[in-house]
């Protein structure tokens, strides 16, 4: 699963009933600290959601310690590679949700609407009687999404419901319309295609493996997909073939940043970008400007930066 020179990075979920989930937190906490390995696991009675990173040994051992749990077999698991290792720390966190709605008839474990495989999704979402919504927040959409997709224009996944509800008042007339949805890796949409299968919508359909695994499966000359794709690690977004892709990374908010934006007067490196800049503090660009000082001279020195990791991002009013 690794070179030498690489780390394994293991994206991983799935939902499950877990009553127990608190009794999984210790000994996974611990497999994980033995073996080097870091990242984050969000555990709920839901089921399990997280990335992790570590030696190929390393990352064998924690994925045998989890699927050691007949509960989590056949759980959603993607490899990629990273150069430097992408996390500080190690934490397996106890959560109400592992991907946040709000909304607890929302359930995965009960009902969730029809897969559909990558090499079969153009001919769904070339229906003109079906709706394509793209369930992602409006950062990812921006960058890029499926041609003809709606964008719910939601800062996070709790606001889904209420674009749900619009969609209700517009269907009223016509009855509920067949709806097509995806997101980064699937997991968003197993919750999303609950929740409006328990709010009256009988064909829901939705991409399986999400806009990762169409990237990865279906050849460019075919794809309807226009942009890039957010990614939540190093590489910020991807392309066909899952090809890094152009974007970078504001370390202020965490907003994926073009070339164009990094020529901005307002964007400083590691302290704000045209998203953030008037939403941050003085206090908070003094703070950023000091990080990044500590991180350019680790650089220098060939050293890992430790300092000022856990600073929070900017937060955008939408």
């Amino acid at each position: 699963m690794s070179t030498d020179q690489t780390f394994t990075v293991a994206a991983m979920y799935k939902f499950t009933a877990l009553p127990d989930f608190e009794a999984l937190q210790g000994p996974l906490q611990t497999v994980c600290r033995e073996n080097g390995v870091m990242g984050t696991i969000l555990l709920a009675e839901e089921g399990l959601n997280g990335t992790i990173a570590g030696t190929a040994a390393g990352i064998k051992a924690a994925i045998g310690h989890i699927q050691s749990d007949s509960r989590f077999d056949r759980m959603s698991l993607k490899y990629s590679f990273a150069e430097h290792m992408p996390f500080h720390r190690m934490k397996v966190r106890l959560k109400k949700e592992i991907v946040t709605m709000g909304k607890p008839i929302a359930d995965p474990n009960k009902q969730v609407g029809t897969y559909v495989k990558p090499e079969e999704w153009n001919d769904l979402i070339s229906d003109p009687d079906v709706i394509l919504v793209d369930t992602r927040n409006e950062y990812e959409v921006a960058i890029g999404t499926f041609k003809g997709a709606e964008d719910p224009q939601t800062a996070s996944f709790r606001e889904f419901p209420d674009w749900v509800e619009a969609l209700k008042e517009r269907a009223s007339k016509g009855g509920k319309p067949k709806v097509a949805m995806f997101c980064t890796g699937g997991i968003r949409c197993e919750k999303a295609s609950s929740y409006m299968k328990t709010e009256g919508f009988d064909e829901v359909y939705h991409l399986e493996g999400g806009i990762l695994k169409y990237l990865e499966n279906v050849p460019e000359e075919e794809s309807l997909w226009q942009g890039e794709c957010f990614v939540f690690d190093q590489r910020v977004s991807v392309e066909h073939g899952l090809k890094p892709g152009s974007y970078d990374m504001c370390h202020a908010c965490r907003r994926p940043i073009s070339e164009e934006e990094k020529a901005a007067p307002e964007y400083v490196r590691g302290v704000s970008c045209p998203h953030c800049f008037d939403a941050s503090s003085p206090e908070q660009k003094a703070r950023f400007t000091s990080r990044q000082k500590q991180i350019d001279l680790a650089k220098a020195r060939n050293e890992q930066h430790l300092g000022a990791k856990y600073e929070k991002p900017v937060q955008l009013s939408e």
